[in-house]
């Protein structure tokens, strides 16, 4: 599924054509010049550790309804990426974090929100564990505990794998 284009528009309510512009064919006004760039969506989600154990949340929203996942979401407009995810982790999770760096980088796993997601390392703060926006549970696993079976991405398997034996060796 593709993000919307637009039919009219934003500045001056023109109904918008469409044509080769900057490499690609986009959306513009013949009245005004507005061209129509499409952005990605940004996410962002955090690998938290503590205690050779790691942070994982059940999911109660589409996509992957029931499956384990890190916690994450979507950057606002006006936030920065590691504030965002702090933001997230808090609001499904309950726990404060310090935000470190970015472990990885892929495409979003909804494609009914074609985008960009950053997998950042994350460690506790303060807070206390308690499930909350979108999240029918919260847990903290050993690596030996993990359900990977139920593991909400693909992608994102391998990655904790990965992390989880750099864990081991530190």
């Amino acid at each position: 599924m593709q993000a919307p284009e637009f039919r009219f528009c934003p500045q001056c309510a023109h109904e918008l054509d469409r044509k080769a512009l900057y490499g690609r064919e986009r959306a513009y006004c013949p009245a005004c010049g507005f061209v129509h760039f499409r952005e990605p969506k940004l996410s962002v989600g955090g690998l938290v550790s503590e205690n050779g154990r790691v942070l994982l949340i059940r999911r109660a929203v589409a996509p992957r309804i029931g499956f384990w996942a890190v916690p994450s979401g979507f950057v606002e407009f006006d936030e920065q990426p590691r504030r965002a995810l702090a933001r997230e982790i808090i609001e499904e999770t309950g726990l404060e974090v310090r935000v470190g760096g970015v472990i990885d980088v892929f495409a979003n796993a909804d494609a009914a929100k074609p985008g960009v997601f950053l997998l950042f390392e994350a460690h506790p703060t303060g807070g206390r564990l308690n499930p909350g926006d979108d999240v029918s549970d919260a847990r903290w696993f050993r690596p030996d505990e993990i359900p990977w079976d139920d593991l909400a991405f693909g992608h994102m398997s391998e990655v904790l794998r990965q992390k989880l034996e750099a864990m081991d060796h530190d």
